[in-house]
């Protein structure tokens, strides 16, 4: 709203004063929206190209069942022999201190369940291996994931 100022003389028996015009102080809200729009769409394009997880080719098995539930994965990979490490859910962790990470893991579980994914390359003996750290670390079921051949 203009202001207005009083001033000394009045103009031809008016009882008002004289008005003046100022410059609107008020930020334009249309461009901000614009921009972050745009900006929203770039993140939620980009968000799924950012994700990486762990890559395994996992055996393919006819009657492969999908896992439902609380899961606790363990992951070995390709790279198991040289590297002596696997990874427990998203996290890598050196064989060494692997029981007592399951320990950890699972001290709050309601089931003791986890599921091994082995890649596709790992030969028996390396998975029977990490399959026995896990007995040794207190879990009552392992379950060993297969993809059934549909899927990716």
């Amino acid at each position: 709203m203009p202001k207005v100022h009083a001033s000394g003389e009045q103009h031809a028996g008016r009882g008002r004063g004289r008005r003046t015009s100022t410059s609107l102080a008020e930020i334009n809200v249309v461009p901000l929206v614009d921009v972050m729009l745009v900006l929203l769409i770039i993140f939620m394009v980009t968000a799924p190209m950012i994700q990486r997880g762990i890559d395994v080719r996992l055996p393919v098995a006819r009657r492969a069942s999908t896992v439902e539930g609380e899961r606790v994965f363990v992951t070995v990979p390709a790279d198991f022999r040289s590297a002596n490490a696997v990874y427990l859910g998203d996290e890598r962790v050196r064989l060494e201190v692997f029981e007592e990470r399951v320990r950890q893991q699972l001290e709050t579980a309601v089931e003791k369940k986890v599921y091994l994914r082995g890649d596709g390359t790992v030969q028996l003996q390396d998975l029977m291996m990490v399959f026995d750290r896990l007995k040794d670390a207190g879990v009552a079921d392992v379950g060993i994931v297969a993809k059934a051949p549909g899927d990716r």
